[in-house]
């Protein structure tokens, strides 16, 4: 009997290079961008790595180290830009000048540096990525693009924004962190807090995007999501003594529990009450436990992501949805309006009070957000008031606050949920 071999296709080869381009290239334009200190530059360079590969790899075999191959290739092509382009000081004019003349000890040192801090380079580009130079949403495409490997098309995609829009969106963000001539590095003190602030904030609204999509026919993007997170505990590695990276990490890792079970097999959306807990994963509720044990390890107040942390714990914690700590959410939830006053947590605690206390006690808060300008046309506020009549029994309300409330969404699937509410209503008790 003649056993055949498996064919390794090109197909298959092309898949390897995409999971290695997607988990390294962070990496590599992080290493690349502290030498040519030019983050347009260093993207250029490690995708000229990666057409490298798509060229020489069907051909000559994926080698055995995939990810140092990818990086290797990118340092030379560093070194050979380096050697070509203008010599904007002494250093690189040495460095030219030593592989001209075959003298590779220093180029191999320099090069050998380049694998030396990759934590600390990682941390360099979140930073500069979140520049405060950029627009919220230039940095949160930049740093789809650059610390997740995300392509232009799936970020529009993701965001339901056209693809030449994001892509001149990253071009522009570029050439801003240029312009304004952007050091490749952490930033110190007040400086730091500010700009660590604005790379949690995108890291959270990433995440957000991905758990509630706020457009388009899917309830849920969990690539986002797992993006998110991914960058979430990277960042919990590399600022290890920051309390509220801990805090989102932890809020992250409790959200993500849930997403196997915020929609049914047909791709609706599933109301938290009416969740199959035994579908939450609980190694993500564990992971969420521990990073917020590290992020109360310190004296100070805790901060608004572990605050928010600490209710998604009781959610996390609860067997049913009868156990859950109302009246702990409550005063999480004064603690949070303490620290980052909002009438869209003044209405997420409304919701808590509401099944602490009952849903009279909640409703005249509702009603008054109902009138301030930046939530009239917030559909939540109105699906949150329909909840609150439904249970008061005043269905045909209810029922109209839940109609408000689907024609204002624009997402399908919480539309659909909306008009079932609605016409719910409408049946007897």
């Amino acid at each position: 009997m003649v056993v055949e071999s498996v064919a390794v296709t090109a197909t298959d080869i092309h898949r390897t290079i995409e999971t290695v381009w997607r988990m390294e290239s962070p990496k590599i334009i992080a290493a690349l961008s502290r030498l040519v200190r030019d983050v347009g530059v260093a993207e250029e360079l490690a995708q000229d790595a990666l057409v490298a590969a798509l060229e020489q790899w069907p051909g000559d075999g994926v080698p055995r180290n995939p990810a140092a191959w990818l990086m290797g290739t990118a340092k030379h092509r560093a070194l050979d830009h380096l050697r070509r382009g203008p010599m904007l000081d002494r250093r690189h004019e040495q460095l030219g000048y030593e592989i001209e003349s075959g003298r590779r000890d220093e180029v191999s040192a320099l090069d050998d540096s380049l694998d030396d801090d990759v934590g600390d380079d990682l941390l360099r580009l979140v930073f500069v990525a979140c520049h405060p130079v950029l627009s919220r949403d230039a940095q949160v495409a930049l740093t789809l693009r650059l610390l997740c490997g995300l392509t232009t098309d799936q970020i529009a995609r993701a965001f339901l924004v056209p693809e030449p829009t994001i892509a001149q969106r990253i071009v522009r963000a570029k050439k801003t962190l240029t312009k304004a001539g952007v050091a490749f590095e952490v930033p110190r003190g007040e400086d730091r807090a500010t700009r660590l602030a604005a790379v949690l904030a995108v890291v959270y609204l990433v995440f957000n995007e991905g758990y509630t999509a706020t457009a388009g026919s899917d309830w849920v993007r969990r690539s986002l999501c797992e993006e998110a997170l991914r960058l979430a505990r990277v960042l919990a590695e590399l600022a290890p003594d920051e309390p509220e990276v801990h805090g989102l990490a932890s809020l992250l890792e409790f959200q993500a529990s849930r997403l196997g079970a915020r929609v049914d097999a047909k791709g609706r959306a599933v109301r938290l009450n009416d969740q199959d807990r035994s579908r939450w994963d609980r190694l993500l509720i564990t992971r969420g436990i521990r990073a917020l044990e590290r992020a109360q390890r310190t004296e100070a107040p805790p901060g608004p992501y572990a605050l928010q942390a600490g209710i998604a714990a009781c959610h996390a914690t609860a067997p049913t949805p009868g156990d859950t700590n109302w009246p702990a959410i409550v005063v999480l939830y004064d603690q949070l309006l303490r620290v980052m006053p909002s009438p869209i947590v003044e209405l997420n605690r409304a919701v808590a009070v509401s099944m602490a206390s009952g849903p009279e006690a909640a409703l005249g808060v509702v009603d008054a957000l109902a009138k301030v300008p930046v939530m009239k046309s917030y559909h939540l506020v109105s699906a949150v008031r329909g909840d609150l009549l439904e249970r008061l029994g005043r269905l045909e309300e209810a029922r109209k606050a839940f109609t408000r409330a689907a024609a204002l969404a624009q997402n399908e699937r919480e539309k659909e949920l909306l008009f079932e509410r609605a016409a719910a209503c409408e049946r007897p008790a």
